[in-house]
């Protein structure tokens, strides 16, 4: 049955719940207001069948009804996995704080408690192997049609298959004289992002571009066209992918997400940056990035090897060491322009308008100190 057509629920708080789940929808996507909805459904159907005689938010109590529900969960068969059961109780959670402050009443607020939630298993990166990326790359480039262009875009953007799904016809964007970035639109995390990329994403982009002109459907401004919605677009994708795997003897189990950890992992391993990984990514937390990378023993010994031989300090090394030093009137000058160097490396970063000036004043002074030197030197 289509979940938009469902008859209303027969229970005395239904319509309570669907007043709290409008009033929290009002900002969220269509898909998260059909968790909700869902959710409520959820619970409301246990009460009726567990507790036929609370009909009132006043008469509900966390034991028996929302440990009992919780219960219930737990017995599922098949079980219920950890991340939908864990999406029901902040869902239902969310619900009962918007009821205690439009009802009037505070104790649903701690109904379902914060210990009540259990952490998420910690998902482990997942890139492809170096021959799985390879052999994937290689076929995509041999069908060169619409999904394999696609994928290598997905492969060398690091974006998601759904934002993907949403670019714009005209997401290649030039950002300087031969450089360029791709657009990417509002995604799972409502972030936008620029993501520079090099003349390979721009010749996919072109292919993409000459793929959709081709196709029947009317022009609606996107890059992939859709025949109906964006869900059916991307299980088209996600199929095709299926396919390709098959054709070459991989596991069918690979997902496109994995491109996107792979993309990551290339990235750190070129010398990029954690910030500009997570920019690069549209993330909002380092925790979420960190998932994402695989840091082997050899990235470590690496960054070791290299932090050996070419140590980094926050004051950089003088070009001439002191033994080579002039000696005299030339060798005080060069001690004076060293130390103005350093005054103006600590001036720049300097958050205190009264400071960098401070500086300033003392760094023109020794200007003035070595013309004056140089005066007395001159025969």
């Amino acid at each position: 049955m289509n979940r938009a057509r469902r008859p209303p629920l027969p229970h005395p708080l239904a319509l309570v719940f669907d007043r709290a789940v409008d009033s929290l929808s009002a900002a969220l996507s269509p898909d998260t207001t059909r968790h909700y909805r869902g959710t409520a459904r959820n619970f409301l159907r246990y009460l009726s069948a567990e507790h036929p005689k609370v009909n009132s938010l006043d008469q509900l109590r966390r034991e028996p009804h929302i440990l009992g529900w919780m219960s219930r969960l737990h017995s599922q068969a098949p079980p219920l996995a950890t991340a939908s059961y864990i999406n029901l109780l902040i869902h239902l959670r969310c619900l009962f704080n918007e009821l205690a402050w439009t009802e009037q009443l505070s104790e649903l607020a701690h109904l379902i408690r914060r210990e009540d939630i259990p952490r998420l298993p910690q998902g482990l990166p997942r890139p492809l192997t170096a021959e799985q990326d390879h052999l994937l790359q290689q076929e995509f480039l041999r069908r060169n049609d619409l999904g394999g262009n696609a994928f290598l875009l997905i492969r060398h953007t690091g974006m998601r298959i759904g934002e993907c799904a949403d670019l714009s016809f005209d997401c290649l964007r030039s950002t300087g004289p031969d450089q360029w970035a791709i657009h990417v639109p509002l995604g799972k995390l409502k972030t936008e992002r620029m993501v520079p990329v090099d003349s390979l994403v721009c010749e996919l982009v072109q292919r993409l571009r000459f793929f959709r002109s081709l196709d029947p459907l009317p022009v609606d401004g996107r890059l992939l066209a859709r025949l109906r919605t964006k869900e059916a677009l991307v299980r088209q994708l996600r199929d095709y992918l299926h396919q390709v795997c098959h054709s070459r003897g991989l596991s069918t189990r690979i997902v496109p997400h994995q491109f996107r950890h792979t993309y990551a992992t290339e990235m750190l391993r070129a010398g990029v940056g954690f910030p500009v990984l997570m920019k690069l990514l549209g993330h909002t937390s380092p925790e979420m990035t960190m998932r994402y990378l695989d840091v082997a023993l050899t990235d470590l010994q690496r960054e070791f090897q290299l932090a050996r031989a070419k140590p980094r300090h926050l004051i950089p090394q003088p070009k001439t060491s002191p033994a080579r030093l002039r000696a005299g009137l030339d060798g005080v000058i060069d001690s004076l322009l060293a130390a103005q160097r350093v005054l103006e490396m600590f001036r720049r970063p300097l958050p205190n308008a009264a400071s960098r000036r401070c500086l300033d004043r003392l760094s023109n002074r020794l200007t003035k100190i070595v013309t004056e030197a140089r005066k007395l030197g001159t025969p």
